[in-house]
């Protein structure tokens, strides 16, 4: 994280101004005791009754000479890990990627790399109140989408606990293509999202909604999506059993009604920050409208992916 980058080398170097003042410290408290003149010293301690005892006090050497000791010997230590998180989460920052490497790349169903491979990656800031902001990338098959190569994601939103089990997620998402062709006229478009996540014991469910509004990219009408994903993790091992099941109104279908159901079920197997999964996917569409089944054919994808 960044955020612990800069509270670490703050800490670093505030320990050690306090280890480069302890050896003078130190070695005036390990040293000889010095021999004094005995009429100075009376001379002194004449002076020193003279005082307001509270000065007295507040000349001695003591408390700094116990703190700095303290502060070096601590300062020649590793950082404790607890003592890192902790200058860490200072600004409450956190910075996240990913990478995935997949057989296909389905969206919502829909196949959008031409039955390819497709190599997938992001990065993500969030914050401790929730807030977020990530982009998310992927390579298209331009010959069959016609939106060119590449397709990039950039969006930002709010995702907390609402109760002990119940987790939202709010946000705006752009889909963007920066290469996509002039002839394709205006291809990205924005939408907007939200859903709901309840844990029970090993399961957890989400029901989620996402709406693009009318834009010109969309054929000028709208596009809405309703979802709900379902994942059971099996006790004692690192397999989590996934289903799916999505309903699009709008633009986004292949279809003569513009109405799509869409869905999948799979298996993710996790091995530290690595995941694996195999899932079977499958997207109404009709023949008149994607005559070959090029978008919406099911298909079995395998998918290696990684956070950090």
């Amino acid at each position: 994280m960044l955020t612990s980058i800069r509270g670490l080398s703050a800490a670093t170097l505030s320990a050690g101004l306090f280890l480069s003042a302890a050896p003078a410290l130190a070695s005036d408290n390990n040293a000889e005791a010095p021999v004094v003149d005995e009429t100075i010293s009376a001379d002194l301690i004449a002076a020193s009754a003279a005082l307001d005892n509270d000065n007295v006090e507040t000349l001695s050497l003591e408390p700094a000479t116990d703190v700095a000791s303290d502060v070096a010997v601590r300062a020649g230590e590793p950082i404790a890990s607890g003592t890192a998180s902790e200058f860490a989460g200072e600004s409450g920052l956190t910075f996240s990627a990913n990478v995935a490497f997949t057989t296909e790349y389905r969206f919502r169903g829909v196949d959008l790399s031409g039955g390819e491979f497709a190599i997938q990656g992001g990065f993500d800031v969030s914050h401790s109140s929730g807030l977020y902001v990530g982009t998310w990338a992927s390579n298209l098959d331009e010959d069959t989408v016609g939106f060119g190569s590449t397709e990039v994601d950039v969006y930002g939103g709010w995702s907390g606990n609402l109760t002990d089990a119940l987790t939202a997620d709010v946000g705006v998402i752009a889909y963007l293509y920066p290469d996509s062709p002039a002839s394709a006229g205006d291809t990205s478009y924005v939408e907007f999202y939200g859903s709901l996540s309840v844990g029970i014991g090993p399961a957890s469910l989400t029901g989620g909604v996402a709406y693009a509004p009318d834009q010109s990219s969309l054929g000028s009408t709208d596009n809405l999506y309703l979802y709900t994903d379902v994942s059971v993790g099996i006790p004692d091992s690192p397999f989590t059993i996934n289903g799916h099941l999505g309903y699009t109104d709008g633009f986004l279908t292949f279809t003569n009604d513009s109405e799509a159901i869409d869905w999948s079920i799979g298996v993710d197997m996790a091995a530290g920050p690595v995941t694996f999964t195999a899932a079977y996917v499958g997207v109404e569409g009709d023949a008149l409208i994607d005559p070959n089944g090029t978008f919406t054919d099911d298909a079995f994808v395998l998918t290696v992916a990684a956070s950090f």
